[in-house]
């Protein structure tokens, strides 16, 4: 496995100095975030470290310069929006970029592209999967003619009264990876897969060991993030309620590291690992985010070897 971080905390550098801080500290690879350039809609979006939107060889070719100069891999290609957006118009433009997302990894030598399914928050789960089904064909095909594989993040996305009861993104549990993986594998097998990410698991009291084994397989990408569950918030607003799951550093919340691994290594997990930092905690400054990536690090390493 290679030791990585996802670049959405590290907005404000540019993608050399996003590969020289990783040379630097000691990191294998990192996550390129890809949102087309402009305002964020949300925490962590809007980050573009690498513009697909005007994408050509010169500028490919500088990527992967970049990449040899510093000796830091890129993991994968990253944006998280939501394709299957209730406006439509803005479900097209969502999949337009996804689909420039897909089409430029392989000119930076990246063979994985991680995103979101999307959810129509007005719509039933089964008519969200019917959607994906008249949504997601002609981006499966993209990816399958570039070579690439697709992880799926399992995010639910419900983090406030305007997205409840689901969220903005139906693939958040074991029982719907299954009906996805077995529409997506009707298109094109194995193209499709997981970005898998334990913080989301453990405050929806999944069993994240359980979810490895049975899905190893289909595990193309891996996020370390912790989740910190605040029993007293927990205990006023139950578990319908909102802010007592909280986003944390590995190390700092409810996720077994030494299980989640040692499930990782069973299943024959040989990919990236990227710390995914969104601990509020660590946000005041640039080198309070770089300081979770050290501390961040140093935990998970004694995980590698």
């Amino acid at each position: 496995m290679q030791l990585g971080f996802v670049s959405a905390i590290l907005p404000d550098l540019s993608l050399e100095e996003v590969l020289a801080f990783a040379a630097e500290e000691g990191f294998d690879c990192v996550e390129l975030m890809c949102w087309p350039v402009g305002k964020a809609e949300r925490r962590y979006a809007g980050v573009t470290h690498l513009d697909v939107t005007q994408f050509r060889e010169d500028l490919a070719s500088h990527v992967r310069d970049l990449v040899r100069i510093h000796g830091v891999q890129i993991s994968g290609l990253g944006y998280y929006p939501n394709p299957l957006d209730p406006d439509v118009e803005q479900r097209r433009r969502v999949v337009d970029h996804l689909r420039k997302v897909i089409q430029a990894a392989p000119q930076v030598g990246v063979r994985v592209v991680n995103t979101f399914i999307g959810r129509d928050p007005h719509k039933t789960v089964s008519e969200n999967l019917r959607l994906v089904q008249e949504v997601w064909p002609p981006i499966v095909a993209e990816a399958q003619k570039a070579g690439v594989r697709i992880g799926i993040e399992h995010c639910p996305m419900l983090f406030s009264d305007d997205q409840w009861p689901g969220g903005w993104n139906v693939a958040s549990t074991p029982a719907i990876w299954r009906q996805l993986f077995a529409f997506f594998d009707s298109l094109a097998p194995g193209v499709v897969g997981l970005n898998f990410d334990p913080s989301h698991l453990v405050w929806q009291g999944i069993d994240t060991v359980r979810a490895i084994r049975e899905f190893g397989p289909r595990i193309v990408h891996v996020h370390a993030k912790d989740e910190r569950i605040d029993r007293d918030q927990l205990y006023e607003v139950g578990i319908y309620g909102y802010k007592w799951h909280v986003p944390k550093l590995p190390g700092l919340g409810s996720v077994e590291w030494g299980p989640f691994f040692a499930a990782l290594t069973d299943v024959g997990y040989r990919g990236p690992v990227c710390i995914e930092v969104e601990d509020r905690a660590y946000e005041t400054s640039l080198e309070d985010r770089k300081r979770a990536l050290r501390q961040s690090r140093r935990f998970l390493l004694s995980f590698f070897g």
